[in-house]
């Protein structure tokens, strides 16, 4: 036989059995224990937008104002008025008309995680093909502050948080070999060319204060800034690099994880809510544990849509879970049956509520504490 047409038939047979496994949920994941509760949550639609990443409330705490897939960013005023345009991180508007185009993602712009500085009302945002960037608070055209570190230009820029105290912003550059719309590529291969990184407002000033890190993700300061945590989103865990004290310079784990996680958001009594993306089933473990399961699965004739219910074992679902400062699981919010959550991205709690984000959702959540 042909050895074309022998691969193509193996690859054929193998997707098909895939399939199988998958509509038979056999691959999903198990349930973590805690508190399955967040299939109660209610949703916001966005009109003709879609994947609300990241979450942020103003100084003056209205919002939330939130990214989406077309490069805006966009301010929910209420059911009244609901959703509106407040800024965004390209020009080519023109060219931006569709609510999800990944192809276009380099000329719209992607924004991921955002941050207000609450002394000046301006906006920082982490633009996945355009850097760090900045609004005012009258919103418009984001202005580009970070291209390059090192020499080396930002590839994947993600998260951020901002030490308000020393003007100092702690943000991640993903990764330095892939783009945000081959972020499962850059999971299967586990690729470790993330970096955490910090843009000092006065000297403008960039310094790399980690780099080898597997998808480097949501950022996060201590209530004291004596730490900050980046998630690993790779590897299933969140890393604490000090910044004072006896220990800094150090880095240690935080916390191992359950699943994927994405943004990290500290709460108003020094907690740290991290959105998990999805669950580590049975092929995310393989394809991490052996490098031929994952370049064997890169390689098959599969759709993105295929190969990302792959990766998560099937089932649509939502996990978020709340640490302590140390880095102990406090709580677990999870919808088993992704019918009202899926895929997290953020979670961002307010006034006794939780507003939860998704990159690959046209909604964003709310949730009862």
């Amino acid at each position: 036989m042909n050895p074309k047409l022998k691969l193509t038939l193996s690859s054929t047979a193998l997707v098909a059995s895939i399939s199988i496994l998958l509509s038979y949920n056999i691959l999903a994941p198990p349930a973590v224990p805690g508190s399955h509760h967040l299939h109660n949550a209610k949703t916001i639609q966005l009109n003709s937008a879609f994947g609300p990443e990241s979450l942020a409330f103003d100084p003056n705490g209205d919002g939330p104002y939130s990214g989406v897939a077309d490069g805006r960013i966009l301010k929910w005023q209420g059911d009244a008025v609901g959703w509106t345009d407040f800024a965004f991180t390209s020009s080519h508007r023109e060219d931006c008309v569709l609510p999800f185009a990944p192809e276009m993602e380099h000329i719209c712009g992607r924004p991921l995680g955002l941050r207000f500085d609450k002394k000046t009302g301006d906006l920082y945002i982490a633009d996945a093909y355009f850097g760090l960037q900045v609004v005012g608070p009258a919103g418009g055209l984001a202005t580009q502050i970070i291209t390059e570190a090192e020499g080396q230009p930002l590839y994947f820029t993600n998260d951020m948080d901002i030490d308000e105290l020393d003007d100092v912003i702690y943000f991640t550059d993903t990764s330095t070999s892939f783009r945000r719309r081959q972020f499962l590529p850059s999971i299967f291969t586990k690729d470790k060319t993330g970096r955490l990184l910090k843009y000092n407002k006065s000297s403008e000033e960039v310094t790399v204060l980690l780099r080898g890190l597997a998808f480097a993700n949501g950022v996060a300061l201590s209530k004291d800034s004596s730490f900050v945590l980046v998630a690993e989103t790779t590897t299933c865990r969140i890393l604490r690099l000090w910044l004072r004290g006896p220990n800094a310079g150090n880095v240690e784990v935080f916390s191992e994880l359950p699943g994927f996680p994405d943004n990290i958001r500290r709460n108003m009594k020094g907690e740290f809510w991290v959105a998990l993306h999805a669950k580590k089933g049975l092929v995310a473990k393989l394809a991490l544990s052996y490098s031929l399961f994952g370049n064997t699965f890169l390689k098959l004739p599969l759709s993105f849509k295929q190969l990302h219910s792959l990766f998560i074992g099937g089932k649509p679902h939502a996990i978020a879970v709340k640490l302590s400062e140390n880095g102990e699981i406090l709580e677990v919010l999870e919808d088993t049956e992704g019918k009202a959550m899926r895929f997290i991205s953020e979670v961002e709690e307010k006034d006794g509520k939780l507003w939860i984000g998704s990159v690959m959702m046209p909604f964003v959540g709310i949730y009862h504490l």
